[in-house]
């Protein structure tokens, strides 16, 4: 399923434009400082916010263009943000459920689904516990899987990962390459951190004051930083760093 965007959206200090192509099954990281847009493209996308100009395709189906805006429900887009926004009032099973009926699944294989989750998730003893009896990286699990769910023909991951202790960070990364991998299903994923891009992207879109700067694989964009801002980021990178963390955790 690939995701083809060309978009313009005007902000009150710039405008936010790009264009790019996300192939199947491939996973591209949007990094850039705190206000340069990287948000905006992912709510866009989403369809929470709307175009001033361009056009997003997704597999060939018209998202947003001119006057046509399909709303995000109508999308199949799944998000997964900073904070979970799991509903308070139902517990983990009923989230997850929650999103594989959003899917089009009948209320008990939806029931079913969210067993099997929480049994991949190892959650299964909070399967009755509301969102705020867990910890910040059981809700982060709980709302990937009920995005994944649901089924989504594409993914957006806008920091998920900010919010948690570098022990949770690891496991969610590896949780969301893992199932990335297993559904084929193609993402963005919005983050500050290079760990966060080795782990789970192969390509990576530089974007500063609402203008892509460099694009390409995520190590040939490393190997040859285009701005402060790149620069900054891959001095943050071990010193004798494997080619990829994927690599590196593939290896353990």
């Amino acid at each position: 399923m690939s995701l083809d965007v060309e978009l313009s959206v005007a902000r009150s200090a710039f405008a936010v434009q790009a264009k790019f192509t996300v192939p199947a099954g491939r996973t591209l990281a949007i990094m850039g400082p705190s206000g340069a847009g990287k948000s905006t493209i992912v709510q866009v996308i989403a369809g929470i916010e709307k175009l001033d100009a361009g056009r997003i395709e997704l597999d060939g189906a018209l998202l947003a263009a001119g006057r046509h805006h399909l709303p995000p429900h109508r999308r199949q887009v799944g998000l997964l943000g900073q904070e979970a926004h799991l509903f308070p009032h139902l517990d983990a099973a009923r989230n997850i459920a929650f999103g594989a009926r959003a899917g089009g699944m009948s209320k008990q294989d939806a029931q079913q689904a969210a067993s099997r989750w929480l049994e991949r998730l190892g959650l299964g003893e909070v399967a009755n516990h509301k969102p705020a009896a867990l910890s910040g990286g059981q809700r982060q699990r709980i709302a990937l899987a009920r995005a994944l769910a649901a089924k989504p023909k594409f993914l957006l991951i806008d920091e998920p990962f900010a919010s948690l202790d570098v022990e949770a960070a690891v496991d969610m990364r590896q949780l969301v390459r893992e199932e990335l991998e297993r559904s084929g299903t193609g993402a963005i994923v919005v983050s500050h951190s290079a760990a966060d891009t080795q782990a789970l992207a192969d390509d990576l879109m530089v974007i500063e004051r609402g203008k892509v700067i460099a694009y390409g694989e995520v190590e040939q964009v490393f190997a040859q930083p285009a701005s402060r801002f790149v620069r900054a980021v891959v001095a943050t990178l071990p010193a004798q760093h494997p080619t990829s963390i994927k690599e590196a955790i593939d290896g353990s």
